[in-house]
């Protein structure tokens, strides 16, 4: 918006410009006005505000107090308090009223703030993204999750726990139950703390909103073990996405079983043999396959560091068959859990310079 000194300005040239012999309406022209806007700065409010973004306008047909309060005491009775004004005007006009149109009906309710929510159910809350996590070490950050395994009767099945450490990707602790169950969870999670020499506010324990994992016995036995927990959002799996792969990744394995299991020593016997080798055979692609349970055990870094020599050296052999840098066999210092952007950019950025 021009201000007022400047249209004082303009005025003051385009009357030299008059003076001078120039065409007013050329000078306005070039001054990027229009003569009419020329016309109201000279008005005798001394080149005052423009009035058009001051002006008011009532509308002749508008409602009158009485009658935005009958649409409200309408909208709110008993009949009409749950339904919304596409619904209400019909329904008026079966009966033979009208009082408004349907949009004059969802203005009164948008200026009396009562349009958003007007059912009896509770309203929709915003759920925020969990708070970003990391771990730098084993034993710092886990996960877990319970899953599926069909048994031979339709629509029983048996629940498999299991916890993983995101860091080395290791599953930590794992059972296979007849039930979903928070006790059940939470006697796991005491042998992993024992087994593990878990100290207090040392572990951070992600799951999702299920009931075994906001149990109260489980709840309770987090802070007896100072284990800090964190949840997923509800209905988002992205959220708990190391618990879910490792979940596909049981599924397909080749030796999945066909057929359901026909008990629950059955699918422990399986799932014994699958952590086996995920832990101990499975060279993972995200801690540049090494093995879980090499990295949960400090490994890793030597066995890269091999893996580096050994590159160098067929490079040093060969060097016409290297046109860049030899592999590149750092280990990944870092896992983030539901990172911010800013962290995920930070990630990218030491992929790249590790690169």
């Amino acid at each position: 918006m021009i201000s007022l000194p400047q249209r004082q300005q303009i005025v003051q040239w385009v009357d030299e410009a008059s003076v001078a012999g120039a065409r007013r309406h050329k000078a306005c022209v070039l001054l990027g006005i229009t003569a009419r806007a020329l016309q109201r700065w000279r008005r005798s409010d001394g080149l005052g505000n423009d009035g058009r973004a001051t002006r008011t306008y009532e509308p002749r047909n508008k409602l009158s107090d009485a009658e935005r309060e009958q649409v409200l005491a309408v909208a709110n009775s008993s009949g009409f308090a749950h339904l919304p004004p596409s619904q209400i005007v019909p329904i008026l006009a079966e009966r033979g009223e009208y009082m408004a149109s349907e949009s004059t009906f969802y203005r009164v309710l948008r200026d009396a703030r009562q349009l958003k929510h007007r059912q009896a159910s509770r309203p929709t809350t915003v759920s925020h993204k969990p708070e970003a996590l990391q771990a730098t070490a084993p034993n710092q950050l886990y996960s877990w999750d319970i899953t599926y395994l069909p048994s031979t009767i339709r629509g029983v099945f048996f629940y498999l726990y299991l916890f993983m450490d995101l860091y080395s990707r290791k599953i930590v602790g794992w059972q296979v139950y007849e039930q979903e169950s928070s006790e059940w969870a939470a006697e796991i999670l005491r042998d992993i703390a024992q087994r593990e020499g878990i100290a207090r506010d040392q572990v951070i324990l992600h799951s999702d909103n299920g009931g075994p994992m906001k149990g109260a016995t489980m709840l309770s036995t987090l802070q007896a073990l100072g284990i800090v927990p964190s949840f997923s959002r509800p209905a988002v799996s992205n959220d708990n996405p190391y618990s879910e792969s490792i979940f596909k990744t049981l599924k397909y394995r080749p030796e999945y079983p066909a057929q359901p299991f026909s008990s629950v020593t059955e699918a422990r016997q399986w799932v014994t043999g699958f952590v086996a080798w995920y832990n101990f055979e499975h060279r993972h692609s995200a801690i540049q396959f090494v093995t879980p349970g090499q990295r949960h055990a400090g490994l890793d870094t030597t066995i890269l560091a091999n893996r580096k020599v050994v590159y160098e050296a067929a490079k040093t052999r060969h060097p016409e068959r290297w046109s860049r840098e030899t592999r590149n066999w750092n280990p990944v210092k870092v896992v983030y859990l539901n990172p911010d952007k800013s962290a995920d950019s930070q990630r990218q950025s030491a992929l790249d310079k590790a690169a």
